[in-house]
């Protein structure tokens, strides 16, 4: 089998699937190097440098570079080979873009692209039955064809929060037993419990110094379940709650842990209410001051949110129904838009 000098492999990955995978899998094995081009198109609902960081964490071993100027055709099933002369380099990935207007199958996309650059043209047999389409209306159905980075990136995260001992932890595994008991890739679903629960967090005399080690921890223990989860993952609080818990304990924001707040990729909030849930070693009545403040800041960041009230067996009700709501919805991954020239 022929070998060659430079390969390039354009598209858009979006997103990137077991059938993109082996496509660029394929070339490096036929290639001394091998270029992947991740293009970029009008309404693109995954950030370019998403896709980038995505494809070099998953092929290491290429090159990988995004072209936001490049316009083609949408689908891509070909490897472009290009010998060492043929001109290639990464700079120059915006002026060898065919004609976007042109009517190409794909196997002629990939002859025109190859004719254009000099290049010989090698076609890869596709080896997983479905569609890039496919894939972007329906994720879920195809999870186990998605890497990590991208399964991490895609789930959908619903947030257990509320004053102690409202049920917060009780309610995320109930939850998290509901979804397994779906079967199929949803048997994966996953629950990260709060790190300042864990042996070794900070505690429990709490200082203020030690919020940002909790918020940062548990952001990273939530990245880490998504990865390697089901399409929804339940987390018994987030680095926001962890804002208002610093407001209690110090009568401040903490802006170190509102950063980490800020950079969250959480999707619907379940707040448990205190009412209804007996405590009588609540002198200070702190949980309704809890209570009351994380719903006024949830409304405030206009994030997504759900109160759950009355006996345990109402509240699961109320959380299935939210949560189910969210992933009806979607991952609202766009479908390609046409290039204006």
């Amino acid at each position: 089998m022929k070998r060659y000098g430079h390969g390039l492999v354009p598209g858009r990955f979006h997103p990137p699937h077991a059938g993109h995978h082996h496509l660029v899998r394929t070339a490096r094995d036929r290639c001394e190097r091998l270029t992947v081009l991740v293009r970029a198109s009008a309404g693109d609902t995954l950030p370019l440098e998403d896709r980038v960081a995505w494809m070099r964490e998953i092929h290491p071993d290429v090159l990988v570079v995004g072209g936001e100027r490049y316009a083609g055709p949408e689908r891509v099933d070909a490897v472009f080979v290009l010998e060492p002369y043929g001109g290639f380099t990464p700079e120059s990935y915006g002026d060898f873009a065919p004609d976007p207007y042109g009517d190409f199958a794909p196997e002629s996309y990939g002859d025109e692209l190859g004719r254009r650059l000099g290049a010989a043209t090698v076609h890869v047999d596709r080896v997983h039955p479905f569609t890039d389409t496919a894939v972007r209306e329906d994720p879920a159905a195809f999870w186990d064809f998605l890497e990590p980075p991208v399964r991490a990136a895609l789930t959908r995260r619903v947030v257990l929060l509320g004053a102690e001992s409202t049920g917060t932890t009780t309610m995320a595994r109930a939850l998290t037993d509901h979804y397994r008991r779906r079967g199929g890739v949803w048997a994966r679903t996953r629950c990260v419990p709060a790190y300042e629960d864990e042996p070794g967090a900070p505690g429990p005399a709490l200082r203020s110094a030690d919020f940002p080690v909790i918020a940062q921890r548990q952001a990273e223990r939530e990245e880490e379940a998504a990865r390697d989860g089901s399409p929804v993952l339940f987390c018994d609080t987030d680095a926001f709650a962890a804002t208002i818990r610093h407001e209690l304990h110090f009568g401040t924001a903490s802006p170190a842990v509102g950063e980490i707040a800020a950079r969250g990729r959480q999707h619907l909030w379940l707040l448990t209410d205190h009412r209804g849930i007996d405590r009588a070693d609540d002198p200070d009545r702190l949980r309704p001051w809890m209570t009351a403040r994380l719903l006024t800041q949830l409304a405030h960041t206009g994030r997504r949110t759900a109160v759950l009230t009355g006996p345990h067996e109402e509240r699961l009700a109320a959380a299935v129904a939210a949560v189910d709501a969210l992933l009806a919805e979607g991952m609202h991954l766009t479908e390609p838009q046409p290039e204006r020239r």
